[in-house]
């Protein structure tokens, strides 16, 4: 069988084709069917069947698309109750796709509806694990409180992690090949490795998981120090289980306007621009999430910052960037409640001071510092004594915390984020100088 790995840097997905004797499978695709399609044709190979692990939180899956544009089954636990139109497949079922044979574990722990597919042919075997296994830890039990169709809380799917990780994969080789649907950079769970793909002996010597304790230890654990859930976790979770609309007439629905001078009050406005374009010239009240490379996690903190079913006008670069900006808002669904993608016009109303650096650094006492860093990296230590924690996805509900009697600076670990939430207290805080401190922190990082 050949098995070609699709990588979402920005959401640190993977997705997986198969392709046997001119049929392929796909495993968790991305929204986008697009690159499956052309890779399907370059094989010469018919795409029969769809495999969803579960129902993803952090992305939208192209399923229900590729089913209806493909004919191919989608495949999935019954223990899901999906809404679309597919097979079940759980312990016991199989699916033949050429010289290879299909089966699952149900394996439950990151969800409870979680299964792994296993593909095998003669001597080689292929583990899909989804977010049940990763390479170097496993998934987070802590997303299915309040989604989906079966509900569950982080502790009792931390103790189904322990009996999957105990007893599911017992039977399977050492060789098995081990294809998670995430890796480092994800926040479906923690500690992953920079590896894209293992053996399962590697992952029995190496992976925590692995490792000889009580349930007791294992939930301890599992459930320390998680990262963030985003806001739109939960409402990515639900729409998998529906089935999202063709990203395709989802994306060009939206209106574009150009050189916008200004919009109706009381709409919130994400400027996508880099954060010196930014500062020099913005529409009043913009937020600035950052999405110059495709390596930076725009669609994270979008789903964060942004609260779903909340009407938002993007703000392009240029219209070159249009068409990108649309697919990576459409990875978590957001591109229904895009009131317009727009491009600005020349010096607008709205501008940010820069940061004197080296007064920042002779006078920090003059200035309210805020890191707005998750709480687990605050807890390693802070750069600034001073500094008043309160991270970027809860800061639009707690600038009120935040003393206006000296100018802010807003700072987080490298640069990318503090963008945002400088921008988040400038709009909510009349009165006062915000400053980001930018890339600049990584001079205050060893002092």
């Amino acid at each position: 069988m050949i098995i070609e790995q699709f990588n979402d840097e920005a959401l640190a997905h993977y997705s997986y084709a198969i392709v046997s004797e001119g049929e392929m499978a796909l495993v968790d695709p991305s929204r986008n069917p697009m690159p499956y399609y052309k890779f399907a044709e370059e094989h010469n190979a018919k795409i029969v069947a769809v495999f969803e692990t579960h129902p993803h939180a952090d992305f939208i899956s192209s399923h229900l698309q590729i089913h209806e544009e493909t004919a191919a089954t989608i495949f999935v636990s019954k223990l899901v109750g999906a809404d679309y139109d597919h097979k079940s497949f759980d312990e016991g079922d199989t699916f033949e796709l050429g010289k290879v044979t299909f089966s699952a574990l149900n394996t439950p722990g990151h969800s409870p509806d979680s299964i792994t597919v296993v593909a095998k042919e003669e001597n080689e075997t292929a583990l899909f694990t989804g977010d049940t296994l990763f390479i170097g830890n496993v998934g987070r039990p802590d997303l299915r409180e309040n989604a989906g169709n079966m509900k569950a809380k982080r502790i009792d799917l931390a103790k189904q992690m322990y009996n999957t990780m105990q007893t599911k994969f017992n039977g399977l080789p050492d060789d098995a090949l081990v294809y998670p649907a995430h890796g480092a950079g994800s926040l479906c769970g923690k500690n992953m490795s920079s590896d894209s793909s293992s053996t399962l002996g590697n992952e029995r010597m190496g992976n925590w998981a692995f490792k000889e304790q009580t349930e007791d230890e294992f939930v301890e654990e599992i459930l320390k120090d998680q990262p963030f859930i985003p806001s739109y976790f939960g409402f990515d979770v639900d729409i998998n289980k529906a089935g999202a609309l063709n990203v395709q007439k989802a994306k060009y629905n939206v209106p574009v306007f150009l050189n916008v001078d200004e919009i109706e009050e009381g709409l919130t406005i994400v400027d996508t621009r880099g954060g010196d374009d930014f500062k020099k010239s913005h529409l009043p009240g913009s937020i600035n999430i950052m999405a110059t490379s495709p390596k930076q996690k725009f669609e994270t903190w979008l789903g964060a910052i942004i609260q779903p079913e909340e009407a938002f006008y993007l703000v392009a670069p240029s219209v070159e960037d249009i068409d990108a900006l649309l697919e990576r808002v459409a990875k978590i669904a957001y591109e229904k409640y895009l009131k317009a993608i727009i491009t600005v016009a020349e010096d607008l109303e709205g501008s940010t001071e820069f940061l004197e650096v080296n007064h920042f650094k002779e006078n920090p006492s003059a200035y309210t510092i805020v890191d707005i860093r998750n709480t687990s990296e605050v807890e390693e230590g802070k750069f600034f004594e001073s500094a008043i924690a309160i991270p970027l996805n809860e800061l639009r509900d707690r600038t009120d915390e935040i003393p206006t009697d000296k100018p802010v600076v807003v700072h987080c670990a490298g640069g990318y984020r503090s963008a945002a939430g400088s921008s988040i207290v400038d709009k909510q805080l009349t009165g006062i100088k915000v400053f980001d401190l930018s890339d600049a922190v990584n001079d205050f990082k060893s002092l």
